[in-house]
């Protein structure tokens, strides 16, 4: 999901220096929803990591 959020975020770079304001907001856009969703399940598998790995006391 990263590499889909750089991706859109390259597009986005490239469409603002060719112009094309539209489609280079729109990419930002998804750019910034994927890097979102990334890091909220990045820290959820890193917090089901942390209570599954515990020993029991």
């Amino acid at each position: 999901m990263l590499r889909w959020a750089l991706i859109f975020l390259v597009v986005a770079l490239v469409a603002a220096v060719l112009g094309f304001g539209g489609i280079a907001g729109g990419a930002m856009d998804i750019a910034k929803i994927l890097f979102f969703v990334f890091l909220v399940l990045f820290v959820v598998s890193l917090v089901a990591g942390a209570f599954r790995g515990r020993k029991p006391l």
